[in-house]
């Protein structure tokens, strides 16, 4: 609060700092974004395979598609970990859950793609978007919760503090 006197009388006005619209905006941002990358996924898996991205090499492009579900979910899970952290939120119980989610998730697109023309769902499939997920929550666990001086865990802890 600022106070100014103004011909013999105090004034007060509320002083809003500046940053404050924008460190509300960043943390209901990285609430927002694990939900839509869920929808973005969900429109994604909605589409025949080559109709967002096609490489020129038929080889690339399979590999190419094909590790991308190493880390599609991972994505997701890294998204509920950042939620999370903005919130004061993070533990180690609510990062199990973020990965549980991300991953059940996985389970389902992979179940939808099944229905989609051109698609297919196969549990190898499934098995890598799970494993992208447990690698991550194997690094934000070993990072985070019991490594608080690796660049990893500096790094998520500096986020948490700028938008406190």
């Amino acid at each position: 609060m600022e106070e100014n006197w103004v011909n013999g009388k105090i004034t007060r006005r509320i002083s809003i700092r500046k940053d404050c619209f924008m460190r509300t905006f960043i943390k209901w941002g990285l609430t927002a974004a694990p939900f839509l990358y869920m929808a973005l996924i969900w429109f994604m898996s909605s589409n025949p395979d080559d109709m967002i991205i096609q490489m020129e090499h038929d080889r690339f492009d399979r590999i190419f598609k094909e590790s991308l579900h190493l880390i599609e979910f991972a994505i997701l899970y890294i998204l509920f970990v950042f939620a999370l952290l903005v919130h004061n939120r993070l533990t180690y119980m609510a990062s199990f859950i973020a990965a549980m989610l991300a991953g059940f998730y996985g389970l389902t697109d992979e179940i939808h793609q099944s229905f989609v023309p051109y698609r297919s769902a196969t549990l190898i499939d499934a098995a890598k978007d799970l494993l992208g997920v447990a690698v991550c929550l194997l690094i934000v666990n070993r990072t985070y919760f019991k490594n608080k001086a690796h660049p990893i865990a500096r790094g998520m802890e500096w986020v948490r503090m700028k938008v406190k």
